[in-house]
């Protein structure tokens, strides 16, 4: 099998990527592997993260000026280590971390975890159960008013699973 890249030398990597929930897989010679920046990954299990990433942005600038105002990182120092040094370095190094964050994760919008997994959906119903069962006890101590509130918030409740 030849090289996806340039065409002429036997494969010796695969790379798999799946950017959005989109599954692409590249197979690439020792050489592309390496001009396309991943060659960290073929040290294997003791790769250097640092260099992994060094190597996904392109290298770092030389003797670059700019600084973090809270914490003193440089961008230099960020690749060289893999780890952004504090919060306000997302903010000094935005422009430089972004197309980064892009490749790696496929987003740049952190939409973070639910906890639970289904449990959440689970949740409308439960709520739905414990207004009723609410009901049957206001009407059965004769509050009327508060069997009838809760009865609109129901029926409400119960609309919007229609409308979903």
């Amino acid at each position: 099998m030849l090289c996806d890249s340039c065409g002429k030398n036997p494969v010796t990597t695969h790379i798999k990527t799946i950017i959005n929930g989109e599954l692409t897989e590249y197979s690439l010679c020792a050489e592309c592997a390496q001009r396309l920046g991943y060659g960290n990954l073929l040290t294997g299990l003791g790769c250097d993260y640092g260099s992994l990433l060094g190597g996904f942005f392109g290298g770092a600038g030389v003797d670059d000026p700019v600084r973090c105002k809270c914490c003193g990182s440089t961008f230099d120092d960020i690749m060289r280590s893999g780890q952004v040094g504090c919060a306000q370095c997302y903010h000094t190094f935005y422009d430089r971390l972004i197309p980064l964050i892009q490749r790696i994760h496929g987003n740049t919008r952190h939409r973070g975890k639910v906890p639970g997994g289904g449990a959440l959906q689970s949740r409308p119903q439960e709520q739905l159960s414990l207004m009723r069962r609410e009901l049957r006890e206001a009407i059965d101590a004769e509050n009327f008013e508060h069997a009838a509130s809760l009865r609109d918030r129901i029926k409400e409740l119960e609309g919007g699973k229609d409308r979903e």
